[in-house]
């Protein structure tokens, strides 16, 4: 199980690099919106999400918070911090997960090292 919580963890730091770029971009165009991927822990995983760059924020203010589709949490990994009509915001639960997603952050000292 060791490996399958790295691969979730690695996963859905990929997806929120992939938000990063497009939180970037809609902020550069003055956009209040943006459209983002899922940050779950599928990876063939096509939703997309609309959220204001004000509340993505919020979500990037927290390593280990991640902003869902409705129905991708998953029991014993995450619990789900905040509900809203089209996406629900998570936090990590799981450690190793945690300590992962933590650690990959690009927005922290350790993830910048990456």
């Amino acid at each position: 199980m060791g490996d399958d919580k790295v691969r979730i963890a690695k996963t859905e730091a990929l997806f929120r690099d992939v938000n990063e770029r497009i939180a970037e971009t809609a902020d550069r165009f003055d956009s209040p919106t943006a459209c983002f991927v899922c940050e779950c822990a599928e990876p063939s995983c096509t939703r997309r999400v609309d959220i204001s760059l004000e509340d993505y924020e919020r979500v990037r203010a927290d390593p280990t918070w991640f902003v869902l589709a409705p129905g991708h949490e998953l029991a014993g990994v995450e619990r789900v911090v905040a509900d809203r009509v089209n996406y629900r915001i998570v936090e990590k639960i799981e450690r190793v997960i945690r300590d992962h997603v933590t650690r990959l952050d690009p927005r922290t000292d350790a993830g910048l090292a990456q």
